[in-house]
């Protein structure tokens, strides 16, 4: 139903893995680039992530404007305003002219972020979609909250 052949993230805990984790659990193709050492504030990001690849730089924000000017839209999915590598990754998306579309679960329930997100694929079309949003240490319900919302969209009815 929707174009999306690749769905990408920088493997950092909470939204970044749950993106990947339903790509893998639906046999989406997934990857995206990411700090060098596959670092992330759990240690190493798990090698049964497939498709990552490391930048030359383990400054976070690097692997962020990659993910971002790699992908035909951006979906960045958070419990209130942005702040830090989801600002970025939204400051980013304007400045190399990527769609974005931010769904603020404060906002918004579960139920009406998956149909946002289902009408923004519709109109943008992206092949690859990169999926951003706070890591786990920012906020413990998002990686749950995120893994809700993509599986709704992109799994079986």
């Amino acid at each position: 139903m929707y174009p999306v052949m690749r769905i990408v993230s920088g493997g950092q805990t909470g939204a970044d893995r749950a993106a990947l984790d339903v790509a893998l659990e639906l046999g989406i193709k997934s990857g995206g680039w990411v700090p060098r050492g596959r670092e992330a504030e759990d240690g190493a990001i798990p090698n049964r992530y497939p498709n990552l690849r490391e930048t030359e730089s383990a400054v976070p924000a690097v692997r962020t404007e990659l993910n971002v000017r790699d992908s035909d839209a951006t979906v960045i999915i958070s419990h209130g305003s942005l702040v830090g590598g989801t600002a970025l990754t939204e400051s980013l998306a304007g400045k190399l002219k990527r769609p974005l579309l931010h769904l603020d679960l404060n906002c918004m329930s579960e139920t009406e972020a998956a149909d946002s997100l289902r009408g923004w694929l519709l109109r943008n079309r992206p092949r690859v979609l990169n999926v951003a949003g706070a890591r786990e240490s920012k906020d413990a319900a998002i990686y749950a909250a995120t893994r809700r919302v993509l599986s709704a969209v992109f799994g079986p009815d």
